[in-house]
């Protein structure tokens, strides 16, 4: 049998190269085998892959299955358009958002109104119950916020259209 006496592989602990010359040696082997994976990636799955490296010292290695410029293209076309989608989310659970809030405040001034019919009617028997001026105001004072986020809406949806 031939005994081995070489060390073989080894597990690196993954820390910054000190010496210069040897992080330079392991930059350039761990590049292709990078760009090797990047390759094999494209070619089983036919997606576009795209890798850049910038050195410690500014000097930049890329590569592309197509090309990177494409890849990168791409890649910043299709965040444009989540920004853009994620945009549009957030106008609509606003508006569902304010909503629900106006819903809660309403069920919570009919609870109001309810308790100060029960303590006036407790309070002063066989009297009719006299309107509350602040109750009267209140629904113009929704109507108006909900008039409010109905224009902030249609000049969003209207706007958004106009990209189109």
């Amino acid at each position: 049998m031939d005994k081995r006496t070489g060390k073989g592989r080894q597990k690196i602990e993954m820390k910054l190269i000190e010496d210069n010359k040897a992080r330079t040696v392991t930059l350039s082997k761990r590049k292709k085998g990078l760009y090797k994976k990047a390759k094999e990636y494209s070619t089983l799955t036919g997606a576009d892959v795209g890798v850049v490296l910038i050195t410690a010292s500014g000097k930049a290695h890329s590569y592309g299955s197509t090309s990177i410029e494409k890849v990168t293209d791409k890649f910043l076309e299709l965040k444009q358009d989540d920004r853009q989608s994620d945009h549009d989310d957030m106008g609509k659970s606003d508006v569902f958002e304010t909503f629900e809030d106006l819903c809660k405040e309403v069920q919570a001034l009919n609870e109001k109104e309810k308790e100060r019919i029960l303590r006036y009617k407790i309070m002063h028997l066989h009297l009719e119950v006299p309107p509350d001026k602040h109750r009267l105001e209140q629904p113009e004072a929704i109507k108006s916020w909900l008039d409010k986020i109905k224009k902030g809406k249609e000049r969003s949806c209207s706007s958004q259209a106009n990209q189109v």
